[in-house]
């Protein structure tokens, strides 16, 4: 079972018995539940969009103890009931309803990140990377880079066995993501680090470093002058020493 929730509406408010070869969702709300996930000017959405997740319901928590700055900015009343007094539990959790019913949980609201004049969703990446058949667990982080001041990069655990290249993994997710979402980096770990109660560590893994998915393309160095020359710009640029004369640019 995949159940989902927050301790603010007592630890669980979503259910998903699990089926074998079935795609892993959070499925729908307990009895007495109701989940709702809007904009950023809390109205509702379409189906497939991804939006902030809220709570109501029964299961809410009163608030925070004496607390009462942070339970007015997290529990607000609740504008699509009739009963007085009812509020919702700002999640912070993005999220998105599949044409089944069923609800996709895509992460924290504070993984949403900017770069190149893009708004990208790191959880909706490693939704797509965690359906690969050759990884057990992904995570994306955006980190400095020297380039264009923050890159992607995708930390990686590969099922024993498997071999897997940088360019075949890249073309796979170009199926399934526009290029500005694609990771400039992959990074094979053996494990993801995970905090005391089993969540993902993203402090201690911005702190990692591993082995970097190898290159499908055969490294070829530069043969006259002229390639001599294109490769040392491509240096200058892009701040990576091995460049071959069949790299891509782009990638």
């Amino acid at each position: 079972w995949n159940v989902y929730g927050p301790t603010e509406t007592t630890i669980w408010s979503t259910t998903k018995q699990l089926i074998p070869n079935f795609p892993v969702n959070t499925g729908g709300p307990l009895a007495n539940t109701q989940l709702y996930i809007l904009d950023a000017h809390r109205q509702a959405i379409p189906i497939g969009v991804i939006g902030e997740l809220f709570i109501g319901g029964d299961s809410v928590a009163r608030g925070y103890h004496n607390r009462p700055e942070l339970t007015a900015e997290r529990f607000i009343p609740d504008p699509f009931s009739n009963k007085p007094g009812a509020r919702l539990y700002r999640t912070g959790d993005l999220a998105r309803y599949l044409p089944d019913g069923n609800l996709e949980f895509l992460g924290r609201m504070d993984q949403q990140v900017k770069i190149r004049g893009h708004r990208i969703e790191l959880g909706e990446i490693e939704s797509v990377l965690c359906t690969h058949p050759a990884l057990s667990a992904s995570a994306v982080l955006a980190q400095p880079d020297n380039v264009n001041g923050m890159g992607l990069t995708a930390f990686i655990v590969l099922k024993k066995a498997t071999a897997l290249s940088l360019e075949s993994l890249r073309a796979w997710l170009g199926e399934k993501l526009p290029d500005y979402m694609i990771p400039s980096r992959f990074v094979a770990l053996k494990t993801l680090p995970l905090t005391p109660n089993g969540k993902l560590d993203r402090k201690t893994l911005a702190k990692l470093d591993g082995l970097e998915l190898a290159s499908g393309t055969d490294y070829v160095a530069p043969r006259n002058q002229l390639e001599r020359e294109l490769v040392e710009i491509w240096r200058a640029v892009l701040h990576q020493e091995k460049i071959g004369i069949h790299d891509n640019f782009f990638n």
